[in-house]
């Protein structure tokens, strides 16, 4: 198991059951952005690929 791999374990485990909408996602991340900013490259990279995830213009 990666390390990276508990985080996503412990949001399954956590949140797993809960129904949440993408703009509350993407809320968080802009939360979790402007706390971290650090981070704001890769959480950009993460959005951009869920928001073309299933776009075949993008393959």
């Amino acid at each position: 198991m990666y390390f990276t791999d508990r985080g996503i374990e412990e949001l399954d485990k956590r949140r797993g059951d809960e129904d949440v909408t993408l703009a509350w996602v993407a809320e968080r991340l802009q939360e979790f952005c402007d706390i971290n900013p650090e981070f704001e490259t890769a959480v950009e990279r993460f959005a951009t690929w869920l928001a073309r995830h299933d776009d075949p213009d993008d393959e």
